[in-house]
C-alpha cells in the first residue's frame, strides 16, 4: 500500500523547505498545493485567475478547487512512491476528502508531521524573507498583513485538522524553531517509526 505523508504547520513554519529536504532523503514527491496554485496564477489559467485575488488577500482557496488539483495529481501518477503533502489539507473537509480519494486507490496518509512554530517567530520570518528577497521574486502573499490573515484562517480552519489526525494516531509534533538540519532529522526519525 502506498503511504503518503503530510507536513503540517502554520504559514512560514518551513514546510516547503522541509518538504524538499525530506523528499531528497526519502524519494517521495513533494506536493505543494500552494506551488500548484501560484503556478496557475503565473500562467493566468482560469483557475489561476479565480485564485489570484483570494491568495493575495491571504485567504484560503475553496476546498473544491484544491481537491480537484490533488485528484488530478494522484490520477496522473505523479507520486508512485507516495506524496509528501506540503500545506494540504488545510481543513477537516480536505482531510476527509484526501482520505476518501486515497482509500479509493488503496492508499492512505501514514504520518502527519506538525512543525510547531509560535506566531511571533512566524511574523519575524516573513519580515526577514521580504527584506531579503528582491521585489520581482517575492511571493504574492508575502506581507505582514497577509500573514496575519493567513494565521487567523490557520487557527480557525486548519488547527482542527490536528485533532482529526491525532485521533487516528498519525500526528507527531516537531519543534520548528530548531536549526533546519535538526528539524529535518527529527522529521526523518518520526517517519522511520
Amino acid at each position: 500500500m502506498t503511504a503518503h505523508i503530510v507536513l503540517f504547520g502554520p504559514p512560514a513554519a518551513g514546510k516547503g523547505t522541509q518538504a524538499k529536504r525530506v523528499a531528497a532523503a526519502t524519494g517521495m514527491v513533494p506536493t505543494s498545493t500552494g506551488d500548484m496554485l501560484r503556478a496557475a496564477v503565473a500562467e493566468n489559467t482560469p483557475l489561476g485567475q479565480k485564485a489570484a485575488g483570494i491568495m493575495r488577500a491571504g485567504n484560503l482557496v475553496d476546498d473544491a478547487i484544491i481537491m480537484g488539483i490533488i485528484n488530478d495529481h494522484l490520477v496522473l501518477g505523479d507520486a508512485p512512491d507516495g506524496a509528501l503533502f506540503d500545506g494540504f489539507p488545510r481543513t477537516v473537509a480536505q482531510a476527509e476528502g484526501l482520505d476518501s480519494l486515497l482509500k479509493e486507490r488503496g492508499e492512505e496518509v501514514s504520518k502527519v508531521v506538525n512543525i510547531v512554530v509560535p506566531d511571533e517567530i512566524l511574523l519575524s520570518r516573513v519580515e526577514s524573507r521580504i527584506a531579503e528577497t528582491p521585489v520581482a521574486e517575492r511571493r504574492s502573499d508575502d506581507s505582514s498583513e497577509a500573514l496575519e490573515v493567513r494565521l487567523v484562517a490557520y487557527h480557525e480552519q486548519t488547527v482542527p485538522v490536528m485533532a482529526y489526525y491525532r485521533s487516528q494516531g498519525k500526528l507527531v509534533d516537531v519543534d520548528g524553531t530548531a536549526l533546519i538540519d535538526t528539524v529535518t532529522q527529527s522529521i526523518l526519525v518520526h517517519l522511520s517509526e
